[in-house]
C-alpha cells in the first residue's frame, strides 16, 4: 500500500514538471506585402511577424539581402500579446529598379526560448511585378502608313512658293542687318558666362536621356554631379572633378558665397554621395528634385551680365555695369 501511495506522489510530480513543456509552442513566422505591383523605384511594404512564447527572444538579422529589392529603411514595431503568446514584428520599405516579374527572396530569423535553443525560421519567397514609369505600351503595333501623293496643283505651285519663301528671307535678312547697324551706334552688348550655359545644356540633355524612367537611378545621380562639379571647374576655377565634397566645399568658401547657396551646393554634393557610395535609391520625385536644385544653383551663381556702352564716335567701350555674380556678397 505504501508502495503504491509513493508511486502516485511521483508521478504526479513529474506531471507538473512536464506541465509547462507541454503547453510551449514552436515559435512560427509570417510575411506579407501591401501590393505585388509597383513601379520602377516605388515603395512596397514587407511586415515580417513572428509569433513565439512570452519568454522567448527574436533575433532579426543586422542586414537583410532581399536582392533584386533593396531595402530602404527597417523599423521594429512595438512587441504585442494575444492569447498567451507574443507577437514581434518588423516592417521593411523595399524598391526595385529592375522591370519584370521579380522574386523576394526567403528571410531566415532566429528565435532564443528561454532555455537557450535556437530556432530558425524562414518566410516563403514573393513574387513582385515591377513596371515602367509614364510609358503606354499596352497598345497594338500600327501599320506601316503608304507614301503620300502630292496633288498635281501643288506640283505647279512649288516653284512660285519656293520663291516666295526665298524673298522674305532676303527681305528678313536685311531688316536685320538694318537694325545691327542702327543698334552699333550706341547699345549695350552682353558678354555671356559659357560656364553656365553648359552646365544648362547639360542638364537639358541628362533629363531628357530618360536615366529616371528607366530605373538608372545611380547612373543618373553620377551624371548630374559631374555637370555641376565642371560648373564649379569653370564657375570658381576649384577643381571639383579630382576633390571629395568637403574640399570642393572648402574651395567654395573663399569666393564668398551666401550662406544659403552654400547650403544648396552641400546637400546637393551629399545627396549625390549617397547613392553613388551608400546605395541609396530615392524615388523617382526625389531625382527630378536634384534636376531642380542642380539648376538652382547654376540660377544662383551664374554671373550677370557686364553691359558695355559702346562710343559711337571713337569705337571705345565704357563699362557701365559690372556685377560678379548672383549669390556672392
Amino acid at each position: 500500500m505504501r508502495w503504491r501511495l509513493g508511486a502516485v506522489v511521483w508521478l504526479a510530480l513529474a506531471v507538473v514538471m512536464v506541465a509547462p513543456e507541454a503547453g510551449a509552442q514552436e515559435p512560427r513566422i509570417r510575411a506579407s506585402v501591401d501590393t505585388t505591383a509597383v513601379t520602377v523605384g516605388g515603395r512596397l511594404e514587407l511586415l515580417l511577424t513572428v509569433e513565439h512564447d512570452p519568454g522567448a527572444t527574436v533575433m532579426w538579422p543586422d542586414s537583410l539581402e532581399v536582392s533584386p529589392f533593396e531595402v530602404l529603411e527597417a523599423v521594429t514595431l512595438q512587441p504585442t500579446r494575444r492569447d498567451g503568446r507574443r507577437f514581434s514584428a518588423v516592417r521593411l520599405s523595399l524598391a526595385a529598379f529592375e522591370l519584370g516579374e521579380l522574386e523576394i527572396p526567403s528571410i531566415e530569423v532566429h528565435v532564443v526560448g528561454a532555455d537557450s535553443v535556437i530556432t530558425t525560421l524562414s518566410t516563403d519567397p514573393f513574387g513582385i511585378g515591377v513596371e515602367t514609369v509614364g510609358l503606354d505600351e499596352g497598345g497594338d503595333i500600327r501599320q506601316i502608313r503608304g507614301p503620300l501623293a502630292i496633288p498635281r496643283g501643288l506640283v505647279a505651285l512649288l516653284p512660285w512658293l519656293l520663291l516666295g519663301v526665298g524673298l522674305v528671307a532676303l527681305a528678313y535678312w536685311m531688316y536685320r542687318r538694318a537694325q545691327d547697324e542702327s543698334s552699333a551706334e550706341l547699345g549695350p552688348v552682353v558678354l555671356p558666362g559659357l560656364p553656365h550655359e553648359d552646365a544648362y545644356e547639360a542638364l537639358d540633355d541628362l533629363e531628357g536621356a530618360g536615366l529616371i524612367q528607366r530605373g538608372a537611378v545611380k547612373d543618373f545621380h553620377i551624371r548630374v554631379s559631374e555637370i555641376i562639379r565642371t560648373y564649379v571647374e569653370g564657375r570658381f576655377e576649384v577643381y571639383a572633378l579630382e576633390m571629395t565634397t568637403p574640399e570642393v566645399m572648402a574651395g567654395l568658401g573663399s569666393h564668398r558665397l551666401d550662406e544659403e547657396v552654400l547650403g544648396e551646393f552641400a546637400s546637393f554634393l551629399d545627396r549625390c554621395d549617397l547613392v553613388k557610395f551608400a546605395k541609396v535609391r530615392p524615388g523617382v520625385d526625389a531625382c527630378f528634385d536634384m534636376l531642380a536644385s542642380a539648376r538652382r544653383i547654376v540660377d544662383e551663381t551664374k554671373p550677370k551680365p557686364v553691359l558695355i556702352e559702346v562710343d559711337a564716335e571713337f569705337g571705345v567701350p565704357n563699362p557701365v555695369e559690372a556685377v560678379a555674380g548672383a549669390g556672392v556678397e
